[in-house]
């Protein structure tokens, strides 16, 4: 009976545990207020100034640049982490001058494409860190 007692509280820590892990591996996603207002405003204005020419203004895309909205966009990445689509930014636009933005002024764009994607804004800056980003998802606003 002892045995039988010790093997069920085993089992359910175990199990907890794989819970808990679980629910880890999710981590955040844009859903949980990643950037700031003020954020997303700079980045709306480096928005027009370097990427709107190709995206267009409403982030529709155009031509060869992609829709940075709607859902064209949602199918290239929900679930993809933020950091890559900082990445992808960072490294290789604007298309004229890639690899031009600094980490920062990447990350205040990508603020404002998640902001006019209706994520929400929070208290704290999305930051330029990679590693920090890629623990976020994107995922589709509630």
């Amino acid at each position: 009976m002892r045995l039988t007692a010790v093997l069920i509280t085993v089992l359910a820590s175990v199990a907890a545990g794989s819970a808990a892990s679980a629910g880890q591996q999710t981590g955040r996603t844009t859903n949980d207020a990643v950037f700031t207002a003020e954020q997303a405003m700079r980045g709306q204005m480096l928005y027009q100034t370097q990427c709107a020419t190709c995206h267009g203004s409403t982030l529709a895309g155009a031509e060869a640049a992609p829709a940075l909205t709607g859902s064209l966009f949602a199918v290239s990445w929900t679930e993809v982490p933020v950091g890559d689509l900082f990445e992808r930014i960072r490294l290789s636009m604007p298309q004229d001058k890639p690899g031009t933005l600094g980490r920062q002024q990447t990350a205040d764009v990508v603020a404002y494409i998640l902001s006019f994607n209706k994520a929400p804004a929070g208290q704290v800056e999305l930051p330029g860190d990679l590693e920090v980003l890629k623990a976020v998802r994107i995922v589709a606003a509630q």
